[in-house]
C-alpha cells in the first residue's frame, strides 16, 4: 500500500454503533482541489446535500469526515443541522473553515446522529492523526462490510513520483447509480479541476456504476476525489493518461472488493456482452442480468441455467437476435444460436461455477461494442443479514 505525500489518517470509537471504530478523518497539509460523484437516488442524506454545497463555494479541502453506523438520512432540517455543528466543531480542531472539510456518512436511515458523542471525540481523532491510519481508518467507515478495501497504485512523469490511493466501504443495498457505497481517491498530484472532475466522473461509470449486489440504490453514495499539489504536476496528454489509466485500476479493484464482499456472497461473477452493435446495448444487456434474482440464485446453486439468462435478456428492452446468441461459463459453451449444446456441457459449466470467481460471456454476434458488468450471487445468508440489520 501506497500513501500519498501530505495525506494523514485517524479513526476512533466515538459511541455511534455499539461497540467498535464508527468515526474516520482524513487530513491533508495543503489544501487540495476536489471533486465528487454522488447518489441518483432522489432521496438523499443530509451529508450529500451538505458535500454538495461545500464543494460548490470551497477554496479547498483539508479533511473529509466520515462516520459509519448512522446514515443521517431522512433527518430533515435537523440532520443538515446536526452535520453542519459536527464540521464547524472539527474545523475548530483542525484551524479551518466548515467549507475546508467535507461529510460523508452510512448506516441505518432515519436516525440522527449523536452530535454531541461524535464532537466529544474530535479532539482525540485529531490528536491521533498519522500516515500510518489507512487501515484504521478503512475499518472505521465499514457497516456490514467483512474486509477493509484499500488499493493503491505509483506513477512516475518527469515533473516527479505521484501516489494514488484508494479506500471504498460497501457489501450491501448496492446497484447503480452508485450503491450503499464511501470511496475516496486521494492523490499528491497537481491536476486542473477540469481534468480532476472528467476522470473522476468517467472512472465511476466504468467502475462502481457497472456493479450490482441487490439491485437497490443508497441515499448516501458519495464518491470524493482529492489532490493536493505535494508532488509532479499532471499537465501532457500522456501523464494524463497514465494517471487516468492508475485511477480506473484503483476504482475497478475497489468496485471488485465491493462485490466480492457483497452480504451473504459466495460468488464473484464477471458479466461479458460482447459482439454487441452498440455498447450501450450491451451494458442494458449486462446488467439487466446482473440484478435478475433468478440468475443470482442460478450462480449460488452454481448452475448454469441459461435459460434464466435468455429469459432476463428479452425483458432488457433492446432489441437482439436470440438466434444468434452464444453463452459461455468461462471457456465452456453451453449455448449456441440460442440452443443449448446438452447435459455434458453444462457438467462442464458447472464445474466452472463451483469456483469462487467465474465469467458468464454473452456472444450476440452482431458488431464490435461490448461492456462487462461485476455481481455476486443471492445466498441465504443475504435475506438474513438484512432482515436482522436494525435488530
Amino acid at each position: 500500500m501506497f500513501v500519498p505525500r501530505g495525506f494523514q489518517f485517524a479513526a476512533c470509537a466515538s459511541g455511534i454503533k455499539k461497540e467498535g471504530l464508527d468515526l474516520g478523518l482524513i487530513y491533508t497539509e495543503a489544501k487540495a482541489l476536489a471533486a465528487g460523484v454522488f447518489t441518483q437516488n432522489l432521496v438523499k442524506a443530509a451529508p450529500v446535500l451538505l458535500g454538495k454545497e461545500i464543494l460548490s463555494k470551497t477554496e479547498g479541502i483539508k479533511a473529509i469526515l466520515v462516520n459509519s453506523g448512522c446514515a443521517n438520512a431522512c433527518t430533515g432540517e435537523a440532520g443538515l443541522k446536526d452535520a453542519q455543528e459536527i464540521l464547524e466543531a472539527l474545523a475548530k480542531n483542525l484551524g479551518c473553515n466548515l467549507t475546508n472539510i467535507l461529510p460523508a456518512s452510512t448506516g441505518v436511515i432515519g436516525e440522527r446522529l449523536p452530535k454531541d458523542k461524535i464532537i466529544n471525540s474530535l479532539p482525540n481523532l485529531c490528536a491521533n492523526l498519522s500516515t500510518d491510519g489507512v487501515e484504521q481508518f478503512a475499518r472505521a467507515i465499514m457497516t456490514t462490510d467483512a474486509f477493509p478495501k484499500i488499493a493503491s497504485r505509483k506513477i512516475n512523469i518527469p515533473s516527479g513520483e505521484i501516489t494514488i490511493l484508494g479506500i471504498a466501504k460497501g457489501a450491501g443495498m448496492i446497484c447503480p447509480n452508485m450503491a450503499t457505497m464511501l470511496a475516496f481517491i486521494l492523490t499528491d498530484a497537481e491536476l486542473s479541476p477540469v481534468f480532476l472532475k472528467e476522470t473522476l466522473k468517467k472512472n465511476v461509470a466504468l467502475t462502481f456504476n457497472r456493479i450490482s449486489v441487490d439491485g437497490d440504490t443508497s441515499t448516501n453514495d458519495t464518491v470524493y476525489m482529492m489532490a493536493n499539489a505535494i508532488s509532479g504536476k499532471i499537465d501532457t496528454q500522456e501523464d494524463q493518461k497514465l494517471f487516468d489509466q492508475a485511477c480506473y485500476e484503483i476504482c475497478y479493484e475497489l468496485a471488485k472488493f465491493i462485490v466480492k464482499d457483497g452480504e451473504g456472497a459466495t460468488k464473484l461473477v464477471q458479466i461479458k456482452v460482447i459482439n454487441a452493435d452498440n455498447e450501450e446495448k450491451a451494458l442494458i444487456i449486462a446488467k439487466t442480468i446482473a440484478n435478475s434474482l433468478l440468475s443470482k440464485t442460478a450462480f449460488f446453486g452454481e448452475d448454469p441455467n441459461w435459460g434464466r439468462f435468455l429469459a432476463a435478456m428479452g425483458r432488457a428492452g433492446v432489441s437482439f437476435n436470440p438466434e444468434k446468441t452464444d453463452i459461455y461459463i468461462n471457456q465452456i459453451k453451453i449455448v449456441a444460436n440460442g440452443l443449448g449444446q446438452g447435459k455434458e456441457q453444462e457438467k462442464l459449466a458447472h464445474q466452472e461455477m463451483t469456483k469462487n470467481e467465474f465469467t458468464l460471456t454473452i456472444d450476440l454476434k452482431e458488431g464490435n461494442a461490448s461492456a462487462e458488468y461485476l455481481t455476486c450471487d443471492l445466498s441465504y445468508d443475504y435475506v438474513k443479514i438484512n432482515a436482522e440489520y436494525r435488530t
